[in-house]
């Protein structure tokens, strides 16, 4: 009975931690595909719409990442935690905002919209690539906790009498 409730909670953990990675990587992906469009809009109606779904996506990853962040971290460093993501946050538009200037004083306001479009994209590349990765570390870790591994694998772990925690596993 405890190994069924176990594997009801790393369920249900997972799944919530799947679904919040999975919110990131949409806003991400619509963030920048919504930056290419809108660069590339001929009608300022068709613009001012497409800023909206900018808008909506860039709150999307702000709020999902703050969540994030709330849940998966200790309550007591919680605040600390939060307190570097926000100077990351913050602590990058000193850097990226001369840069996006420059592009559009150089080359118009489309290219610095294009800049944006390749910042959204190439986060949702990574956080794709880091879900997928995790995603994959974190079955080989439940396959072993729950006995799902390969023959080998299971014989030893019966014979040792150990069990392997699944790594992946945090506080609420």
């Amino acid at each position: 009975m405890l190994k069924i409730s176990k594997l009801t909670d790393y369920g249900l953990l997972a799944a919530v931690y799947l679904v919040i990675y999975a919110v990131l990587l949409l806003g991400a992906a619509i963030f920048g595909l919504g930056c290419a469009a809108a660069a590339v809009m001929p009608d300022y109606v068709l613009f001012g719409i497409l800023l909206v779904v900018i808008g909506v996506a860039a709150q999307t990853v702000t709020t999902s990442t703050n969540s994030l962040v709330q849940t998966s971290t200790e309550p007591g460093m919680r605040g600390r935690v939060v307190a570097i993501l926000l100077a990351i946050a913050l602590g990058g538009t000193p850097l990226g905002a001369p840069i996006v200037g420059w592009v559009a004083d150089r080359f118009g306001p489309r290219w610095a919209l294009g800049v944006g479009a390749a910042s959204g994209v190439f986060a949702a590349m990574v956080a794709g690539v880091y879900l997928a990765l995790r995603s994959e570390r974190d079955a080989r870790a439940f396959s072993s906790e729950v006995g799902f591994g390969s023959r080998e694998e299971n014989a030893s772990k019966q014979k040792a009498g150990a069990s392997v925690p699944i790594q992946s596993e945090r506080r609420l």
